[in-house]
C-alpha cells in the first residue's frame, strides 16, 4: 500500500456525538453500524485506508471491541489497509501483547498498521518493530501531534539544540534505513495543525 505513493484515508471517529448525527445509538450496536457504513463508503468512494479510532469503541467494553473487530474485518475484506489508531507505548512483555492482539496474523483485531507512542523511548517498541518486520505490518510513531499539549514534551530540547520530536524523528529514519528497502518500514505522525513545523 504504501509504495503506491499517497492516498487518502478515512478516519472512522464514532464519539458520541458523531453516532448522534447519524442518527445511531451510543451502543456496541451504533458503533457496529456507523463502521460498516465507513467501511463501505470508503470502499466506494475510493479511499483505499480507513484509521479506526479505538478509544471510541474500547469506551464500551467487550461489546465495543466486537464492534471493532467488525469493523476490521469488513474493511480487510472490502481490500482496505486498516491503520488501528490505538497509540500504543509499554515495555517488554506488555509492549509484546500489544503487538499481538493488534499485528499478528488471524488476531481478532488484526490490522495492517498501529500507531504506537514513542516516549517511554523508542527502545520499548522493539516487540512491536519486530512483530510488524515479521508479519509485513507497519507501525506509525507519533512524533509530534496536533494537539496544543503536545510541544510540552514534543519540542522539549534534547541535549543543546534539538528537540526531542526531532530526535525521535532521526532514530526512526536510522531504524528504516538499517533495516534495509524490503524490511516493512516505520512511519511517522506528525500533525497538520503546526507543531511539526517546529520539530527541528
Amino acid at each position: 500500500m504504501l509504495a503506491a505513493g499517497p492516498a487518502l484515508c478515512l478516519g472512522i471517529d464514532p464519539h458520541a456525538g458523531m453516532l448522534a448525527d447519524w442518527g445511531l445509538p451510543d451502543d456496541a450496536d451504533g458503533l457496529r453500524e456507523f463502521g460498516l457504513l465507513a467501511a463501505e463508503a470508503a470502499r466506494d468512494g475510493g479511499a483505499p485506508i480507513v484509521k479506526p479510532q479505538v478509544a471510541f469503541y474500547e469506551r464500551h467494553g467487550a461489546a465495543g471491541l466486537a464492534a471493532l473487530e467488525d469493523t476490521i474485518a469488513a474493511a480487510r475484506a472490502a481490500g482496505l489497509w486498516v491503520i488501528a489508531d490505538a497509540k500504543r507505548g509499554d515495555i517488554g512483555s506488555t509492549m509484546t501483547g500489544y503487538a499481538d492482539a493488534w499485528l499478528r496474523p488471524g488476531a481478532p483485531l488484526e490490522s495492517d498498521a498501529l500507531t504506537v507512542s514513542p516516549y517511554l523511548g523508542l527502545d520499548s517498541l522493539a516487540p512491536a518493530i519486530d512483530a510488524a518486520r515479521t508479519h509485513g505490518k507497519v507501525l506509525f510513531v507519533l512524533v509530534a501531534t496536533s494537539n496544543p499539549e503536545g510541544p510540552d514534551v514534543q519540542l522539549a530540547r534534547v541535549g543543546s539544540s534539538r528537540t526531542l520530536a526531532a530526535d525521535i524523528l532521526d532514530r526512526v529514519r536510522q531504524r528504516n534505513e538499517t533495516a534495509g528497502p524490503d524490511a516493512s518500514p516505520l512511519g511517522v505522525v506528525i500533525g497538520g495543525s503546526g507543531n511539526g513545523e517546529q520539530i527541528a
